[in-house]
């Protein structure tokens, strides 16, 4: 089964830093996307980033604007989601997710790709 256990997360004033670890374990014999997404108060989870775990570079949204960096330790099997230039429209919780890749080596940010979550973690940036 695939778990996803999350850290890192908390408040920080704009322009600040700060990054997100998601420990997971996932079946061996199945290759995933992994993900970074997050939900505002009030408004749908939206997809950050994602990356395939068989290799490549990861995929961001247009708002992420270079300030969001996805990165993963294979060694450790743990995702993170560096977080630079924080701004308070970014105060939202955090999660990671993961699903199974229905086509190698594609993956999406979208919600509806992902089947399993991590727990979620609180970003609040004030101004």
């Amino acid at each position: 089964q695939v778990q996803l256990v999350q850290s890192g997360g908390g408040s920080v004033q704009a322009g600040g830093s700060l990054r997100l670890s998601c420990v997971f374990s996932t079946s061996r014999d199945s290759t995933y996307c992994m993900g970074w997404l997050r939900q505002a108060t009030g408004k749908g989870r939206e997809g950050i980033a994602a990356v395939y775990s068989g290799g490549g570079s990861p995929y961001y949204a247009r708002f992420t604007k270079g300030r969001f960096t996805m990165s993963q330790d294979n060694a450790n099997n743990t995702l993170y989601l560096q977080m630079n230039s924080l701004e308070p429209e970014d105060t939202a919780m955090y999660y990671c997710a993961a699903g199974r890749a229905v086509v190698p080596g594609v993956c999406t940010v979208s919600k509806d790709h992902y089947s399993y979550w991590g727990q979620g973690t609180q970003v609040t940036v004030s101004s």
